[in-house]
């Protein structure tokens, strides 16, 4: 069970599966891209996550668990490429 406070982009409630999917990438490629091999294991659980909606409170958990920079970054880099459109 996810939290409301932290019902956000992949992990929010009632997305379509395909929406859910590629905001599972997005997400993923921002760890990859900012992390590298320390965030391998959350990369990891984000792209299981893709076909086992299960993996998505474990997924949560192991982002907030990483680094503060590192946290900080990928929350960031998530957020501007998903800012609404004006």
């Amino acid at each position: 069970m996810i939290p409301a406070a932290d019902s956000w982009g992949p992990f929010a409630v009632d997305l379509d599966p395909a929406e859910r999917k590629a905001r599972l990438r997005c997400l993923r490629a921002i760890v990859h891209l900012s992390t590298g091999p320390r965030g391998h294991a959350l990369a990891d659980l984000l792209r299981r996550a893709e076909q086992d909606a299960g993996l998505l409170a474990p997924s949560l958990s192991a982002l907030t668990t990483l680094d503060p920079l590192d946290k900080r970054r990928v929350w960031a880099s998530y957020a501007a490429l998903n800012r609404p459109a004006v």
